[in-house]
Formats: structure tokens, C-alpha cells, sequence
């Protein structure tokens, strides 16, 4: 059976309030999505019971189905944003984060977090973009743009930008890395927006607001190298 999927990989989901489960293990017979018993909300179904022992913890996982060309997934009901969880490859006691993570809240070590994009409530539906032309850029590292370092404070920054005549922002990246401090070139987890700046619906809401203030948003982003660890 087929589900409508937007992106290939990662945790997804559906119009229907389902969460997709899939990732690429081309060298693996056998992987399990691991959801972290203490983050468990709600009853999962397609879920083993009582919870199967993962290494010294015990969570709930479920083995995904095999599908061609190396991918692996599962469809699970009950699943709600917030969930944490991670892949077991092979039935081995170590478990990793998914490559494809959209948040990682613990760091690139820690377990990935199911993020529903679609709660967030945008307010720029009349923003048509910008041209290249006549822009005045302004690259911004919002770990050191405010003493707080947060995309929080860094919005409180944002009107003074756009008074001082600057149209259009260049985030440098944002990728989650490993550490406290970063120029964002070391970045593991391409999708996952660093817990560093804060949470993912608060990267939008620094978007949103820029939106409003008449000010384009654009990202400086590093794809020809990662992390020395995490990755």
C-alpha cells in the first residue's frame, strides 16, 4: 500500500493524522522504529505489547516493513508531535536518530522528534516574495545576533533591521551540530533546525514576523560536508 508522501525519507505526517515512518538502510534485513515509552502519548496501534526490552530501557518498537531499494516503513495511528524515537537496525541494542529528522532536541545523539509542520498558523498568506534585484542583504547568525542567542530574541531585533533599510535576511545555517557553539559548516542533521536557537515552530514565527515587517527570509546552507560526530 502506498501513502501520500510529500518528501522521500523521515517522519511524516498524513492528511489523515496518521504519522509515515521511513528511512534508507539499503545494507540493513531488518529496522525497527523505536517511540520512547516516556514520551508515549496516546495508544499507538500497530504496536507490540507489553514493549519490548531496547537496550537497557524499555520502549515500544515496531519493525517496518521492507519495501525496494533499501527503504524501510510503517504506518502508525496515535502517534502526536512530540513523540520522540529513534532506529534500530538489525535488532543490535544501539539506536540512532532519524537522518531525516526534523528536530533533535536532546543534539544530534539524542532522539529525533515527530514534528507536524501544518499546527502552526502562518499570518503571511499576502507575502509574494522578493526579486533579486535591488535587495539589501543582511547575513545573520542567530547564535550571536542577541546575547540569548534564540530565534525568540532575535525577533525583537527584526523592525530595527527592516527601519535601518535592510530587505532581505541570510540566516547562516541552522542545521543541528554537535557542541554549544557553531558557524553552522558542521552541521549532522540537514533537516532539523539546531535546538540551540530554540524550537521549530519558533524559527517559523521569526519567519512569520519578517514576512510582516516586509522582509525576505533566505538560508545559507552547507551540503558538501557534515559534523565530525553525530552523523
Amino acid at each position: 500500500m502506498k501513502h501520500r508522501r510529500r518528501l522521500a525519507i523521515g517522519a511524516e505526517f498524513l492528511p489523515e493524522g496518521d504519522v509515515h515512518f521511513r528511512v534508507w538502510a539499503p545494507r540493513c534485513r531488518r529496522v525497527d522504529v523505536v517511540l520512547e515509552s516516556d514520551n508515549l502519548v496516546g495508544q499507538v496501534s500497530n504496536m507490540p505489547s507489553p514493549g519490548r526490552q531496547v537496550g537497557n530501557l524499555p520502549h515500544n518498537a515496531v519493525e517496518l516493513q521492507t519495501e525496494t531499494n533499501g527503504y524501510f516503513s510503517a504506518l502508525l495511528t496515535g502517534v502526536h508531535a512530540g513523540q520522540r524515537y529513534r532506529f534500530q537496525l538489525d535488532g543490535r541494542p544501539e539506536c540512532y536518530p532519524d537522518p531525516a529528522s526534523r528536530f533533535q532536541p536532546e543534539g544530534p545523539h539524542g532522539p529525533s522528534e515527530v514534528v507536524d509542520p501544518s499546527r502552526f498558523a502562518w499570518s503571511d498568506r499576502q507575502w509574494r516574495g522578493v526579486v533579486l534585484e535591488g535587495q539589501v542583504i543582511y547575513e545573520i547568525h542567530i547564535g550571536t545576533f542577541t546575547p540569548e542567542g534564540t530565534w525568540e530574541s532575535a525577533m525583537r531585533q527584526l523592525e530595527e533591521l527592516a527601519n535601518f533599510g535592510v530587505t532581505l535576511l541570510e540566516i547562516m545555517p541552522v542545521a543541528e551540530f554537535p557542541g554549544h557553539f557553531g558557524w553552522g559548516y558542521d552541521g549532522v542533521n540537514l533537516f532539523a533546525p539546531t535546538r540551540l536557537y530554540g524550537k521549530p515552530d519558533e524559527f517559523r514565527r521569526f519567519v512569520d514576523l519578517a514576512h510582516a515587517l516586509g522582509l525576505g527570509v533566505i538560508l545559507d546552507v552547507v551540503y558538501n560536508h557534515l559534523g565530525p560526530d553525530g552523523n
